[in-house]
């Protein structure tokens, strides 16, 4: 029988999350890597997924604040680029053209939940806690894809992070050269967003360093001896298991995981820490090149 620890509420992370609902979900303008606007999209099997992640939330102690999502946006689903929340402050997205009118909607859903709201210096991109994964008072940050690297100086301001700057491999075309994405005009990669590449299980504590998922495959070769040189505990992700699993892509209490069906290699590793494992079945919303953390914003960041 697996053992389970049970760890003090002081020291669960994910505590209180943010989602809306797949309502409007769709790939028409297909913004990255994974999507493709001639698969089409089947909004009843979205909906069953993410109330499914939802319930596995739920049950795992997760709180949810449930929002509608921002009307006619086909990534509104996608909470966790809506913004960057620490306390009671919250730092705004900036984020592609397809998706910009979520942003006026997702500042006004943080002010009603009391939130003072930060907004980047004018022409940053920066994709919120997609691009930005707090463990402890680490926070680590991507850049190159929907985030300029002059973020990271600017959220270490304003929010206090030990930022730790990475940057994910791009997307190549047949002759080895960078990809940009025709519909947003910026940089592609298989992991625009660093929640595609790492994520956080256990947060370090006086007494753990912490503990985290990443594929090293995913980052450029400094950030790859960066992430190496982490007093954390590190678990590694097959290149394989992260893009066609969206293995990292996972909410962690620090003591339950909910995560991905279709990562068996990354999941025994995690039970192997004696965390549970929830695994509900999503394919729909990964047309977006989304998976569960994406349908999340943590809102409780200590």
């Amino acid at each position: 029988m697996m053992r389970y620890n049970v760890i003090p509420m002081s020291d669960k992370i994910n505590k209180t999350v943010l989602m809306s609902g797949p309502d409007y979900f769709a790939d028409t303008a297909a913004i990255n890597a994974y999507m493709d606007s001639s698969v089409p999209i089947d909004i009843e099997a979205a909906q069953r997924e993410h109330e499914l992640i939802k319930a596995s939330l739920e049950k795992a102690g997760v709180k949810v604040e449930q929002v509608a999502p921002p009307k006619d946006c086909q990534d509104g689903v996608y909470t966790a680029n809506w913004a960057l929340v620490r306390g009671d402050k919250a730092i705004m997205a900036c984020v592609p053209n397809a998706r910009e009118q979520e942003i006026p909607y997702a500042e006004q859903v943080l002010r009603d939940l009391g939130k003072k709201i930060i907004h980047p210096p004018k022409g940053y991109h920066f994709s919120g806690q997609g691009d930005a994964l707090a463990c402890g008072n680490y926070l680590f940050a991507g850049h190159g894809y929907r985030t300029d690297e002059a973020m990271h100086r600017f959220v270490a301001e304003q929010l206090g992070y030990n930022v730790v700057t990475l940057q994910a491999v791009p997307k190549l075309d047949d002759l080895g050269q960078p990809v940009t994405n025709k519909a947003s005009g910026w940089a592609d990669s298989f992991f625009y967003d660093i929640d595609l590449a790492l994520s956080i299980l256990r947060a370090p504590t006086d007494g753990q360093n912490g503990l985290i998922a990443w594929c090293p495959e995913a980052f450029m070769p400094e950030s790859q001896e960066r992430m190496r040189a982490l007093p954390i505990e590190k678990i590694e992700v097959s290149l394989e298991e992260a893009t066609q699993g969206f293995a990292c892509n996972l909410v962690s209490t620090g003591e339950t995981v909910v995560m991905s069906a279709h990562a068996p290699e990354l999941k025994a590793a995690i039970e192997a820490y004696d965390l549970q494992v929830v695994t509900p079945d999503i394919q729909e919303l990964a047309k977006g090149g989304g998976y569960i953390r994406c349908t999340t914003l943590t809102l409780d960041n200590a």
